[in-house]
């Protein structure tokens, strides 16, 4: 049951018809895993926390750099050199002390993938390299857990939902393969204009409580793409992949044993 004073806090979306006090009483049952509390997962953080999500789940092995605050706003100057989980929990009760932070200070990996999964509604891919993204990918098609994945550099950003056990394609459809070493080059390598992290990550926040609220059409199915030079964005449909490793007619992946190292 809600209480009088979450009604205050959570007015503006119990007002909206689409959401009510059901649909608030769901996000405060809701438990969500962000991969990655740097560029995308920073926005996203504190707009899931903001929403009212019963428990985030923050996994990042990393310690908040100086660099790192020209986008990752969730983070502050005081607390550089401190663990990004830590850090990121530190803001989230500021902002709202009753969302549940369940830190985790370590790398995803295939030997823990499912069991940081496993518990939660939802996963938001905050991730800055392809292995985590396509290993993120395959735990959460096998866990039956939906994905919203987000990925910038420089002045653009895309963003899907994955979903591939319901017949949409998964993020190996689209992307079979990673690029060659050096092909695909990290924020630190090229740079990142900071306000588009905000963009995408608060996209991935808005996906995310549109997917537990199943509310409006899912990004399933489509990429989007933002391009900030341009101050626009494409919505691109793709198709499931017969041939896809992970979720196509025949699977050649069926656990994580694929991405052990």
């Amino acid at each position: 049951m809600i209480t009088d004073q979450q009604l205050e806090r959570y007015a503006r979306h119990v007002i909206l018809d689409e959401v009510g006090e059901e649909g608030q009483e769901k996000l405060l049952a809701s438990r969500v895993l962000v991969v990655g509390a740097g560029g995308l997962g920073a926005p996203a953080l504190l707009y899931l926390a903001a929403a009212g999500i019963g428990q985030l789940d923050i996994v990042d092995d990393d310690t908040v750099d100086l660099t790192n605050l020209q986008r990752q706003v969730i983070h502050t100057t005081a607390r550089v050199g401190t663990p990004k989980t830590e850090s990121a929990a530190t803001a989230i009760a500021a902002l709202n002390g009753e969302v549940r932070v369940h830190s985790h200070d370590t790398r995803l990996s295939a030997g823990n993938a499912l069991d940081l999964i496993g518990p939660c509604d939802l996963v938001i891919d905050g991730s800055d390299n392809f292995a985590t993204r396509y290993l993120l990918n395959d735990a959460c098609y096998l866990a039956r857990t939906p994905l919203i994945s987000g990925a910038l550099l420089r002045f653009e950003g895309q963003l899907s939902t994955y979903r591939a056990w319901e017949g949409t394609p998964c993020y190996r459809c689209m992307f079979p393969t990673p690029p060659p070493p050096g092909a695909a080059p990290r924020c630190d390598e090229a740079g990142i204009l900071g306000a588009v992290a905000g963009v995408l990550g608060t996209l991935q926040a808005t996906e995310a409580l549109k997917e537990l609220l199943g509310l409006g059409e899912s990004l399933a199915g489509h990429l989007l793409i933002y391009d900030a030079l341009d101050t626009g964005f494409r919505r691109m449909t793709a198709k499931r992949n017969p041939d896809c490793a992970l979720c196509g007619d025949v699977p050649t992946i069926t656990d994580l044993s694929a991405h052990q190292a």
